[in-house]
Formats: C-alpha cells, sequence, structure tokens
C-alpha cells in the first residue's frame, strides 16, 4: 500500500477506512465477529487509516474498531469525532455541542472505547455555530499538550473558519465530502488546506455507492439504509444522476478496472495530500478500494474525465435541508 501525508507530517495509507457502515445508516448490520476480523484484515492488506466516531451507533462503533484494532494498535492512525448532542441513553438529539467541557467529556468517553491511550487524529465533527472556533481550537490544543490527542481536524467546515482555528492549533485535515458526485471542497476548501498544508479526507468519495456502479433506478434501499430519504437518491433524480456513473463507467471500462476504482483514482490524482476513506463491509470491495491506488490516470484522461463531470448537473440535494444546514460554517 502507497502511503501519503496529511497536515503536520502524519502518514497514513492512501486510502483509508470509513467504519461507520458497520454500526448504521446502511441497512442490515453486520455480524459483529466477523467485522473485528475484516478490521484486521484490513491491516494485513495495508491500510492504516481508521475512521469513526462517537456518534456512530452512537457509541457502538468506536468499541467495534477499538477491539478490532486492539492487537496492531501500534502499527495504525485512528480518527474518532466530537461534536455531537448525544443524550446520556444513547439517543442522538440532531444537534451539535462543541463546548470546551463537551469536548473533554467526548475524549474521555472515545479513550475509553478505543481502549487506548490516544486519540491520533480528533476531528470536530460539525461546526457549532455557539461555540467560537478559537474556543474549540484551544480545547484540543489543552488535549494534544495532555498527550491525549495527538492530532486536530476538521469535517465540513469553510474555509474561513478553518484559517481561524489553524491560528489558534494547526489542523492536520479537513474530511468533507468530496467525489465525482460531490464537488463543492474544489470552490474554497481545497485552496485553503493546500495554502496552510493541511491534508484532505474525502468521505463518501464513491458517492454513497452510486460510483460503483451497483446502484440505478431499479435499486430498493431497505429498512435503515440513509439513502432512502437522501434527495440525490429519489428515483427521478437518481435517474438524472446515472450520467455520472456513465461516465465514470465508460472510463473504467477504457482502462480495464472498476468503476469506483476510477472515481478513486480521480480523487488520489486531484492532490497528493488527499486521501479518501471509503467505507466498506465486504473484503473483495475493500481489495478493489486498495486497488485504485495503482490506477493511473494520464494527464489527458484526468482532464477528459473532469471536464466530462463538468458538463454533468447532479441533481437533488445531498442531505435534507436541516442536515445541510449544518456543513460549511
Amino acid at each position: 500500500m502507497q502511503t501519503r501525508t496529511l497536515g503536520q507530517g502524519l502518514e497514513v495509507s492512501a486510502v483509508g477506512l470509513g467504519c461507520m457502515g458497520m454500526s448504521q445508516s446502511f441497512g442490515e448490520l453486520p455480524d459483529r465477529e466477523e467485522m473485528v476480523t475484516f478490521l484486521r484484515g484490513a491491516v494485513d492488506r495495508g491500510v492504516t487509516f481508521f475512521d469513526t466516531a462517537e456518534v456512530y451507533g452512537p457509541y457502538d462503533n468506536e468499541e467495534l474498531v477499538g477491539r478490532g484494532l486492539a492487537p496492531v494498535r501500534d502499527q495504525v492512525v485512528v480518527a474518532t469525532k466530537f461534536g455531537f448532542d448525544i443524550n446520556p441513553d444513547g439517543g442522538f438529539r440532531h444537534g451539535v455541542d462543541s463546548r470546551p467541557e463537551s469536548i473533554r467529556r467526548a475524549v474521555e468517553g472515545s479513550l475509553t472505547r478505543l481502549g487506548t491511550g490516544h486519540i491520533d487524529l480528533l476531528y470536530q465533527h460539525r461546526v457549532d455555530p455557539d461555540v467560537p472556533i478559537e474556543d474549540v481550537a484551544g480545547a484540543v490544543k489543552e488535549l494534544i499538550e495532555e498527550g491525549k490527542v495527538r492530532h486536530f481536524g476538521m469535517s465540513e467546515a469553510a474555509g474561513a473558519t478553518l484559517r481561524r482555528a489553524h491560528a489558534v492549533q494547526p489542523v492536520t485535515a479537513l474530511q468533507s465530502e468530496y467525489s465525482l458526485f460531490h464537488r463543492r471542497p474544489e470552490q474554497d476548501v481545497l485552496g485553503v488546506c493546500e495554502e496552510l498544508g493541511i491534508g484532505f479526507v474525502p468521505f463518501s468519495p464513491l458517492g454513497r455507492g452510486l460510483l460503483t456502479g451497483t446502484v440505478d433506478t431499479s435499486t430498493t434501499f431497505g429498512e435503515g439504509d440513509i439513502r432512502a430519504g437522501l434527495p440525490r437518491f429519489q428515483k427521478e433524480a437518481l435517474a438524472a444522476n446515472m450520467a455520472v456513473v456513465d461516465l465514470v463507467r465508460r472510463f473504467a471500462e477504457s482502462k480495464g478496472v472498476t468503476p469506483g476504482q476510477i472515481a478513486l483514482a480521480w480523487l488520489l490524482a486531484q492532490k497528493p495530500w488527499i486521501v479518501p476513506i471509503p467505507g466498506t463491509r465486504k473484503v473483495h470491495r475493500l481489495e478493489e478500494n486498495i486497488g485504485a491506488t495503482e490506477v493511473e490516470l494520464t494527464p489527458q484522461e484526468l482532464a477528459e474525465l473532469t471536464e466530462a463531470a463538468d458538463r454533468i448537473e447532479v441533481h437533488g440535494e445531498r442531505y435534507p435541508e436541516a442536515m445541510e444546514q449544518m456543513t460549511n460554517l
């Protein structure tokens, strides 16, 4: 596996693993023991960058990741997140809370669930408009000084917010959605990341499965699958958005690789400090995603793919309005 360097010298595998789907959001949950084995198998295949959050489950995903990676903890980088308002009983209230005392409480809980003495990369999951970002960065800075956290990250933050946070505590990585299906980061934050030396970690780099070519207008999303309620996956919008899939499929056929590998290779070709974290629960998909690091797009191919994607209008918002309002603050 190739490696890449995010901000502040944090070296990780060129493709990481998003672990959320092991505990929520994509239908029936997999067997827990199988996921423990799967996580360790990912390390065997060269993956060193694992992404979780306290709100995934809630809490369950951190426990699963902690258990799965316990035997290889010193070989991997574990990223988790704070910032959502979670009831003491585990209920998610769909609000944000980044008060310094809440950050410290979240970190103590994450350390326990992960079974570790430190968090390699701690993200603010969503910007809290009621807490100055300087206070958030300051709280994380204290945790870094105490050795409980090693690197500070942000998620779905706007460029101006990123600058303010970075001035207090250098930001190692910004995690936001980015793919051929969602390209808003190109408008603002990628330039800020390059200027400040901050790595970029795209989540949903395969468009929540759309860019793998395994989703079409006949697909039925089962109970517990978040895509059933996302505007871009409603039947009319999905039919229009298949144009992006068709484009990626054509390029994949010309290269003798899979559509998902083309989608990941396109992201990897954008900047050397971009590290996508596709989520999967299947070994063959994991190996396919890792294989994307070996797919080379020539400058001409990259330009052709990008220009063709530029001409396609993506239909539907990526989130319902209430969720979308929590991003790019």
